[in-house]
């Protein structure tokens, strides 16, 4: 049977068999291989610093550039671009959800998703000179792209995965991700270095790191696009605009009944914010504030990536102990320290960065990965699929309004300093929403089994 055949959904019909599963399995892990070196090599690492350069070469003598004629401090702009690619994808992500759901057409809206992304990644390399909005327009297609593949292929894994499954499947996808995300940097970390010895130029070397993340991208799309299958699905209902956000409402009114769930994920909502605010510009502020090289910010995030599968695991069996809640709390109590230690921070101290780096990476994926746990028991049997995708609106989705105060911050006061503590607001508050939620009690309210530790 070919890869493109629809069956029909479940997974013990037809030749969905347990061989059949490894296969789409394998080839789902790919996915995470393929679009995370666009999260680390681009986002995280080179374009924020060098967007900025970009803007700060055509702004005017106050430091401005006026796109669509509106004043933007030039080294506000990373954040706003940021900003304005989760608002496009939050309007994006129903819409296509409710078709792939309506059709059962999952992968050809992952494959459109995957390579307009990777397609406007590989396009950075032509941002050079002042192309400032052109870099800021590919930021916004590419990082709104990838949110809503994202969606698409989280929608796959109750489909390729028996319930007792899941969870290693999931982490094997994620690893997967650190693998490749780590692998490329290295790649870009020996042609930055030298880049005179390639007889490139470091704005050269900078731009073909930002392509190649796009032509890996695309790359080892064809992976999961080959081995994955469609399935059927009952007609009916209405379209996919109309369903869409229709799907979104009836979720969180149904949320209304649940009030305890609905607590957590607004809890979540916020300090996740500051979460991937923090990871989106970190590069800038090292390189604008910091005067950090190139190279000290790529081996910093190098360290990030091997120590957050290291963090992962500790803080899991920290929450065998201690339960997840609290665990969490924990961890964000972390993360505000971090971004006051960062305020102080001494610049030309790569010391110092690379300390920070190592205490995030500690508690990056170990707060990730106990919030989405947390959150699976406080879901009600039989709403999983539209809880969860509740949820990764949340995360991949929501994430606008940090990349907004920091931008904010910076246009008001000229100092990233300021910027960066201003996030510590998002963590203060997550915490204390989180304080408040009884998760035991949320459980229960669920209608799920209380575990001993949570």
């Amino acid at each position: 049977m070919s890869a493109d055949t629809a069956e029909p959904t479940g997974l013990t019909t037809g030749s969905a068999d347990a061989a059949s599963r490894r296969r789409e399995q394998r080839g789902w892990y790919f996915y995470d291989f393929a679009c995370s070196v666009y999260s680390t090599s681009v986002l995280t690492v080179f374009l924020g610093p060098y967007l900025t350069s970009v803007a700060k070469a055509a702004a005017d003598a106050d430091g401005f550039v006026h796109p669509l004629g509106i004043p933007v401090r030039a080294g506000s702009l990373f954040a706003y671009a940021v900003s304005v690619s989760v608002v496009v994808a939050v309007i994006v992500m129903p819409v296509v959800g409710a078709a792939a759901d309506r059709t059962g057409r999952k992968k050809p809206l992952l494959a459109a998703a995957a390579y307009v992304g990777a397609a406007a990644t590989t396009g950075m390399f032509f941002l050079d000179g002042h192309r400032y909005l052109l870099g800021a327009f590919l930021l916004i297609v590419a990082n709104a792209s990838i949110s809503v593949s994202m969606v698409l292929y989280n929608a796959y894994l109750p489909q390729i995965a028996e319930p007792d499954e899941r969870d290693a499947v999931s982490s094997r996808g994620w690893a997967f991700g650190y693998t490749s995300g780590a692998f490329v940097l290295v790649l870009n970390l020996v042609l930055y270095t030298g880049h005179d010895s390639f007889g490139l130029s470091e704005s050269d070397a900078v731009r073909i790191c930002l392509a190649s993340a796009g032509v890996w991208w695309g790359a080892f799309t064809i992976v999961p696009l080959r081995r994955l299958r469609d399935r059927r699905v009952t007609p009916g209902g209405e379209g996919a605009v109309g369903s869409g956000w229709r799907q979104l409402l009836a979720t969180l009114r149904d949320m209304r009944r649940h009030p305890l769930t609905l607590s957590f994920l607004l809890a979540y909502l916020v300090y996740n914010d500051g979460v991937q605010t923090v990871i989106s510009q970190a590069s800038v502020y090292g390189s604008e504030e910091l005067g950090l090289d190139q190279t000290t910010l790529i081996t910093a995030v190098l360290l990030v990536q091997v120590l957050a599968v290291a963090g992962a695991l500790a803080m899991g069996r920290l929450a065998r102990v201690y339960g997840a809640k609290s665990t969490i709390l924990g961890s964000l109590a972390v993360w505000a320290l971090i971004l006051v230690a960062g305020y102080f921070l001494p610049a030309d101290a790569p010391v110092f960065f690379y300390v920070l780096a190592s205490a995030i990476g500690l508690v990056l994926g170990g707060s990730q990965a106990l919030s989405r746990s947390l959150f699976s028991h406080l879901v009600p049997r039989g709403k999983e699929a539209e809880y969860f995708s509740a949820y990764e609106m949340s995360d991949r989705g929501l994430s606008w309004l940090g990349p907004l105060v920091f931008g904010l911050a910076y246009q008001l006061t000229g100092s990233y300093r300021d910027a960066i503590i201003s996030l510590v607001i998002f963590f203060v508050i997550g915490s204390v929403l989180l304080a408040r939620v009884p998760v035991r009690q949320a459980v229960a309210a669920a209608g799920n089994p209380v575990p001993e530790r949570i």
